[in-house]
């Protein structure tokens, strides 16, 4: 492990920018052995919001041009809009800096396929941020998986629910655009979901999918004028896993009274799991001959990343899952080791997400 700090440039300073700049500052405190970091640079093109951006979340100084940062850090964290995940990405890449993309990977295919590539060449990381993977309760199920506990897999069924989108006057963002997103609900929340499907049970063979807009125009926020809505406010899918698993997936923007609730449920030959984000520090377990769930509360020290935070029963929550990622994929950088999830999982989700567009175009199964 190197023992110089890891200067990070991060290009976007908005939602995502503030949760992983938590997740700097957490690192030191609770992770004694993680890589000692200097938030050196802050990319955006709003010189005005950027410089209070930076002076918020902790970063030297700033920069309106990516292009002279990603081969000037240790480390290019790319948070930006969908849009703009590759062109930025696939030149750190190029440069030898390792990368952290949000997900997802990229608007489209042929861009993530390009992403993934320039992954493969270069001998660094390339991380997505599948940060769902390293809650507790997550990590917890994914062992009890390994072990046999539930015994041949069966049924898996995800679903990510919210409901920002309902009011038809709720302003139209990028996210609602096809060309800056790719897709809607999708994209945005059925990527998760389809990355828990790998991580949990294994690579998806074919789909059959719905997609559907409620809403076909949205008010445009301070101007007397709407744009059309070009992606999906929510999804469905029938999913058939490479091992025989069958499966449903569900993601919608539209549904009334869910504020974050992505639920993951597994059913096998011996036992069963649910979890519930909106719950996150517990898991419900079913297991061979019991009478019913239990509901274990995952925060002894024993369990996954617990140790480093709070006494047993003290629950962490959502930001925290973003110090595990972020532990996980620094140290890697730090010590010159692989990382997953890496672009290429990346790019198998993306994979999954167009089988679904294409089977609702097409009214069909499409294998993956």
């Amino acid at each position: 492990m190197t023992d110089e700090p890891l200067d990070i440039g991060v290009l976007g300073y908005r939602f995502m920018g503030k949760a992983h700049a938590n997740a700097f500052a957490r690192l030191p405190m609770f992770f004694a052995d993680a890589p000692d970091l200097n938030r050196a640079v802050l990319v955006g093109r709003d010189e005005a919001a950027l410089a209070d951006a930076a002076d918020e979340l902790g970063f030297a100084r700033t920069a309106t041009d990516w292009e002279s940062v990603v081969d000037e850090v240790d480390v290019f964290y790319n948070l930006g809009p969908n849009h703009v995940h590759a062109e930025p990405s696939i030149a750190a890449l190029e440069a030898g800096t390792p990368v952290f993309c949000e997900k997802p990977l990229a608007p489209g295919l042929d861009d993530a396929a390009a992403m993934a590539e320039a992954a493969a060449d270069a001998d660094v990381p390339a991380g997505i941020a599948f940060n769902y993977r390293f809650i507790p309760a997550i990590q917890y199920a994914k062992n009890l998986i390994e072990a046999g506990e539930l015994g041949e897999l069966r049924h898996f069924r995800g679903r990510y629910l919210q409901d920002w989108l309902v009011d038809p006057e709720a302003p139209w963002s990028w996210r609602n655009d096809e060309e800056l997103a790719g897709s809607g609900a999708l994209g945005d929340l059925g990527a998760h979901t389809v990355d828990l499907a790998r991580f949990l049970v294994g690579d998806v063979a074919a789909v059959s999918g719905h997609l559907r807009t409620f809403v076909d125009e949205r008010p445009v926020d301070g101007e007397d004028e709407t744009r059309p809505v070009t992606v999906d406010d929510a999804y469905s899918a029938q999913v058939a896993f490479e091992d025989g698993t069958m499966g449903t997936l569900e993601a919608s923007r539209f549904a009334n009274g869910r504020k974050n609730d992505h639920t993951i449920e597994i059913e096998g030959s011996k036992g069963s799991l649910k979890f519930s984000l909106e719950r996150l520090n517990e898991l419900e377990v079913l297991r061979e001959d019991s009478r019913g769930y239990e509901t274990v509360l995952v925060t002894d020290e024993s369990d996954p990343y617990i140790d480093h935070w709070w006494p047993p029963g003290h629950v962490i929550g959502w930001e925290h899952t973003f110090v595990h990622e972020n532990y996980e994929f620094l140290s890697a950088v730090a010590e010159g080791g692989d990382y997953e999830p890496s672009f290429a999982d990346g790019l198998a989700v993306q994979r999954v997400l167009d089988a679904v567009e294409r089977s609702d175009d097409e009214r069909a199964w499409i294998e993956v």
